[in-house]
């Protein structure tokens, strides 16, 4: 399951932290500093998400 938590986490991680990016360009924070954390906070984000998207697949709990 963790093979499949970590393919799941790459696709995850990018889409929250693309997600998170545009939201903070969006509210017109167009420095470095809030881009980075949205970015970070996306990353960290994907984590318990792609386990828990990763057991829902290993259990056909979906």
């Amino acid at each position: 399951m963790v093979r499949l938590a970590s393919i799941l986490y790459s696709i995850i991680a990018t889409a929250l932290g693309g997600a998170l990016v545009v939201v903070a360009l969006v509210t017109g924070n167009d420095q470095f500093i809030p881009i980075l954390a949205a970015a970070g906070i996306g990353a960290v984000l994907a984590l318990p998400v792609s386990y828990l998207v990763a057991r829902a697949i290993v259990t056909q709990q979906v």
